[in-house]
């Protein structure tokens, strides 16, 4: 008889790092496999799990299935300091591996490098005034569907709450159409900014 060992949503250790690089790959496209669209899709991680880690580590979870991580969700409470930090203490170890684009960037690689070195791009002052936490959410296919989503974002909530933190919010690709449907259930509305470009914006109070 087979036993199925249930996934359980916990608090990020370092352990968990080499799985929060992997799931951010393998997730980056439109919800699906960056690897073979970058030359270097370590660039990825560096930009959008890893620096939550190391600058807000009680603020990310993992769904762990028994052997590793299959998904995590990290934030950040204040986007506005959070940008800061990147560029202070974040961004001075990454710079020498991801160099700067010399000129206006070219391709997908030197434009997530132009990205991370330029971070504070993401930061949307009249949205982080009203919703200063943000998140990134990933799950890998095999644990999708079974409500691990909601589980990470309820266990996020809560842990905002509990430092007083009236909303957050999201950036996406209105491309993710599944992803949207997703957020649409958990609470979240749509935001609208100035200069969003192609980005799509929701947030939702706590």
């Amino acid at each position: 008889m087979t036993t199925i060992t249930p996934i359980n949503i916990r608090g990020y250790e370092p352990r968990d790092l080499d799985a929060l690089r992997d799931i951010c790959v393998r997730t980056a496209y439109i919800g699906g496999d960056a690897t073979d669209r970058y030359e270097d899709p370590a660039v990825l991680p560096a930009l959008f799990a890893e620096p939550y880690a190391v600058l807000d580590p009680s603020l990310v979870f993992v769904a762990d299935d028994g052997e590793r991580a299959i998904g995590y969700i990290v934030a950040t409470a204040d986007s506005t300091a959070y940008y800061a930090a990147f560029r202070e203490r974040w961004l001075p170890t990454v710079a020498d591996r991801f160099p700067a684009p010399a000129g206006p960037p070219q391709g997908p690689d030197e434009e997530m490098r132009y990205l991370l070195h330029h971070a504070e791009l993401m930061l949307v002052p009249e949205i982080a005034a009203e919703y200063p936490a943000h998140l990134h959410i990933d799950l890998l296919p095999q644990g999708q569907r079974q409500g691990l989503g909601r589980q990470l974002m309820e266990t996020l909530f809560a842990a905002l709450r509990e430092r007083g933190v009236p909303g957050v919010h999201l950036g996406m690709t209105p491309l993710n159409t599944n992803a949207r449907a997703f957020y649409d259930r958990i609470g979240f509305t749509e935001l609208t900014a100035a200069d969003a470009g192609p980005t799509q914006y929701l947030g939702h109070r706590l």
